[in-house]
Parts: structure tokens; sequence; C-alpha cells
């Protein structure tokens, strides 16, 4: 039993670093987007004050950031739930090791 929690617990390891991991290429996504969201908004502000502007640029721009946007949120959103995933895991392995503590204890004692 110790040995299936302990690969266990090393799975649940992988998957929790693989998930970090995940989420900061995520973060570094989410940083480029948002420069070119901010590059849309002077583009705009430049649109408001008159200056000549290619709107359809503009509308791809936003259109592109929205689109990436909505990726690294739905990816953000699936490594959340892989790490709640991966605590409840290693939650179940502790409460699992903490009972197999107390049989030895009982079975020391019984001795």
């Amino acid at each position: 039993i110790i040995q299936q929690t302990e690969r266990s617990l090393q799975l649940m390891t992988q998957r929790a670093l693989e998930a970090e991991s995940r989420a900061e290429s995520l973060k570094q996504e989410m940083l480029l987007l948002q420069g070119e969201l901010e590059a849309s908004k002077v583009e705009n502000e430049s649109l408001r004050l008159g200056q000549t502007t290619d709107l359809g640029a503009v509308k791809n721009d936003i259109d592109f950031a929205l689109k990436n946007l909505h990726k690294i949120i739905a990816g953000a959103n699936w490594s959340i739930k892989q790490l709640v995933s991966g605590t409840e895991s290693l939650n179940f392995v502790a409460e699992l090791l903490k009972s197999t503590g107390k049989i030895s204890d009982a079975e020391a004692e019984e001795e």
C-alpha cells in the first residue's frame, strides 16, 4: 500500500509541477496579450482624436487579442482544476498514510 501511495504521490507531484509550468507559460502569454491590448487602446485613442488609422486593422487586432485571451482563460481554468484535483488526491494520500500510521501504532501496542 505504501509503495502504491508513494507512486500516486509522485504522479500527483508531477501533475502539479506540469500545471504550475503551464500556468507560468499562460501568465507570460497573458502579459504579451496585455501589451497587444494596450497597443490597441492607443490605436483606438488615436482614432478618437481624428488621426487616420486603418479601422479594419484595429478590429482584427482586437479580435485576435480577444481570441487569445479566451484561450488563456480556458487554459488557466484547466490548470486550476488540475491543481485542485491534485490537492484533493494529496489530501487523500495524507489521510491514507495517517490511517496506516495509526494501524502500525495499534499493532505495536498489541505486541
